[in-house]
């Protein structure tokens, strides 16, 4: 959207005040008994106080009204959302999703918080340590209505349809082929322009960053610098029928009413904020050699576990780039994992199974189970005359891999209607090439 601005740079201490009102953030201290233009300063904690200064996150935010004025939460209904993980019983096959329906605006009026349905996860938010992966499709904007996670951060992956993402710290416009992360208890309405679709990783208990390069140095895959922060913005919006704050409170929905608008933040200061990132931007490292390196050079951004070098959550592009390696079958390998592999596709064909996959589709390879290229990608790619070449121009896919076992939803089994039954065929037809009495050919 034209006019919107934003700030450079992952997890820095920014600084934002609202144009309207220079001078409103305060000088030389957080909390002064009495704010610039009669605000009331909140802080907003992503992290225990104790934290070390290096993980410690917090923002404090200077509004017309604090968000404690509001009348007390009433649950409500939780549709499709849900952290039951035993509601069905587990399945271990190869799973793909065909593209998720998006319900017509003209049948029925759907915003992004209706529009949400979890299809797998695991862990829980009690004790803050699990995750859960969401679809949401949606065809109207949030009037007078806004979200609170306070169980985690979610990650959001737009595929069709770009959503206008307004945030206490103010606007972002995030559009298919970007990313954004609304961080833990942070408040925000969903507009959208037509139908609309997207992805969403959500992690309790650690905040996303992002990955240690090591032997790549101090430069590479995604660059701090790409990051955006909006910048403050706000609105005194009174709402006499009543403003509706959704907050996701142990894994179901609360919603209570309040009179003004909760995007009335005039300026603020912190690490602790809602950003953006363009796929456009990623660095790719890539094997220039000979075989095919793990996907792990392709992170984004990881949520980290107490295990040193063990995810939570890694989120995970396969970006354009190019393939050189000699001697090598350049695709994805066969594979079996002690991680869950939850993929998801933007735009384009994914390399290793260009029929079936589909752009807001997606497929969940669950631990130890075996997938890898079908088998028109097996021959062509076995027989194929090795020379420099462009993989994967014009498409996105992506990969949310976790060390959790993710367990798959109701929904996601049976009432999306959306499951590939059929899925398993595109390696039925694998042969085998056994020859006993091959021989190394002579050089």
């Amino acid at each position: 959207m034209a006019g919107l601005k934003y700030m450079s740079g992952f997890g820095n201490e920014f600084a934002s005040e609202d144009s309207r009102c220079p001078g409103s953030l305060p000088e030389g201290q957080n909390n002064p008994q009495v704010c610039p233009y009669g605000l009331y300063a909140e802080q907003l904690s992503g992290s225990a106080f104790t934290c070390p200064r290096s993980t410690n996150k917090r923002s404090w935010l200077y509004r017309i009204l604090p968000s404690v004025r509001h009348k007390p939460f009433s649950p409500m209904s939780c549709g499709d959302l849900t952290e039951s993980w035993n509601e069905v019983e587990p399945d271990p096959n190869q799973l793909r999703w065909k593209p998720f329906n998006i319900p017509k605006s003209s049948e029925k009026k759907v915003d992004f918080i209706l529009g949400l349905h979890t299809v797998c996860g695991a862990g829980d938010s009690k004790s803050r340590n699990g995750i859960a992966i969401h679809m949401y499709t949606c065809n109207t904007s949030m009037i007078d209505k806004c979200f609170q996670n306070a169980d985690g951060d979610l990650l959001i992956v737009p595929q069709q349809g770009e959503i206008l993402i307004t945030t206490e710290f103010g606007k972002m416009m995030v559009e298919p082929n970007e990313i954004c992360v609304i961080q833990q208890g942070m408040r925000f309405s969903v507009d959208v322009f037509r139908e609309t679709r997207g992805y969403i990783l959500e992690v309790f208990g650690a905040h996303f960053e992002l990955p240690d390069l090591g032997p790549i140095g101090a430069n590479g895959l995604a660059n701090p610098r790409d990051f955006q922060t909006p910048v403050a913005w706000y609105e005194d919006h009174t709402v006499a029928i009543g403003y509706t704050i959704v907050n996701k409170y142990q894994g179901k929905l609360f919603s209570c009413q309040q009179d003004f608008s909760p995007f009335n933040v005039v300026a603020w200061h912190g690490n602790y904020t809602p950003y953006k990132y363009n796929l456009e931007n990623f660095m790719v490292i890539n094997c220039v050699a000979f075989d095919h390196a793990d996907p792990s050079i392709f992170t984004v951004l990881t949520a980290k576990s107490t295990r040193p070098g063990v995810a939570i959550a890694d989120f995970v592009i396969f970006p354009p780039r190019w393939g050189v390696a000699n001697h090598t079958f350049r695709p994805p390998y066969y594979h079996r994992n002690c991680m869950s592999e939850f993929m998801g596709l933007i735009k384009g064909h994914y390399e290793a199974k260009e029929e079936g996959f589909q752009p807001g589709g997606a497929s969940l390879h669950s631990i130890m189970t075996p997938h890898g290229p079908d088998v028109d990608c097996f021959e062509k790619n076995s027989t194929a005359v090795l020379k420099p070449e462009r993989v994967a121009s014009g498409t996105m896919a992506f990969m949310f891999e976790s060390s959790f076992s993710m367990a798959v939803t109701k929904w996601g089994l049976d009432t999306c209607h959306r499951l590939d039954k059929s899925y398993y065929k595109c390696w039925e037809a694998l042969k085998s090439h056994f020859n006993p009495n091959w021989k190394p050919s002579s050089k």
